[in-house]
């Protein structure tokens, strides 16, 4: 997109100063991630430029030792089951958010999206005190109800800003022709919020799939999820194979917020917006 041609020189001359700032910025930003994915290929186990070679063995290493595929196996066991309770729990939150009547709606929001605010740390010693108590520290359950715990925010606010332009008028008009609630959420309710569901519930994964706070302190070894392995790997052992692992968690990062995006704009189109 040009500059006007009604602009004054002084107003053109900013318009392409601040896109060259933007791409600085954005430079800066992404050139570690542009130095680091190319050395995930490196045929030797140093990090360093140039590299004498281009090899396969440390993505080989990745997926074919058993040590890494324990700990990958963990990390999707550990984040679909956060996906499913927290997107569960964070749409019908949404739901009742949405309400016109519902009491002391800013204060429950507030609350419910309050592990987004709490440091991390506060959060992971108070649970591992609770877990302690009850004796869930140490297992699968306590890491995923940890999880649920700062990715159900996600989903409640997803969910919620696509309530927002939702139109109250379908699901009256479906009740007025007879139909039960539970016919008028699964035909009219559900297929309009779907989109904001999706994009909690990638949230929701890839914020389950790539913590480690948590892991580290309710966690135990057979709980050790990919982030965890890494973090370890780097205080033990530096090896190319972390690098390899952040490469796939950086594309797989960047096909989930591609998605999001996609549904953001199916969201549009199906409540009838269009971009300026």
């Amino acid at each position: 997109m040009a500059a006007s041609s009604y602009a004054t020189p002084m107003e053109k001359g900013w318009y392409y100063l601040h896109r060259l700032i933007c791409g600085a910025v954005l430079l800066f930003l992404i050139a570690p991630i542009l130095v680091i994915i190319p050395l995930s290929f490196n045929s030797v186990p140093f990090f360093s430029y140039p590299m004498p070679g281009l090899s396969l063995r440390w993505y080989e290493e990745f997926f074919l030792t058993s040590r890494w595929q324990g700990a990958l196996y963990n990390s999707i066991f550990v984040a679909v089951s956060v996906t499913l309770l927290s997107t569960t729990l964070g749409t019908v939150a949404a739901l009742g958010l949405s309400r016109p009547n519902f009491p002391w709606r800013a204060a429950v929001m507030g609350l419910l999206i309050s592990p987004l605010i709490v440091p991390l740390v506060i959060t992971a010693v108070a649970l591992y005190f609770f877990y302690a108590e009850v004796g869930l520290l140490n297992t699968y359950m306590g890491v995923i109800l940890a999880h649920t715990s700062i990715a159900t925010p996600f989903v409640v606010i997803t969910v919620t800003a696509t309530l927002k332009g939702f139109d109250y008028s379908l699901t009256r008009a479906a009740a007025g022709l007879g139909a039960p609630p539970i016919s008028v959420f699964f035909k009219v309710t559900l297929p309009l919020i779907l989109p904001g569901m999706i994009s909690g519930a990638l949230f929701a994964f890839g914020t389950s799939f790539d913590e480690l706070v948590l892991v580290l302190f309710v966690g135990s070894v057979e709980q050790r999820t990919l982030p965890k392995v890494m973090f370890s790997g780097i205080r033990e052992e530096i090896s190319p194979t972390i690098i390899a692992a952040a490469t796939i968690l950086v594309l797989f990062s960047i096909a989930m917020l591609s998605t999001v995006e996609l549904l953001r704009r199916r969201s549009e189109r199906l409540r009838g917006i269009r971009n300026s």
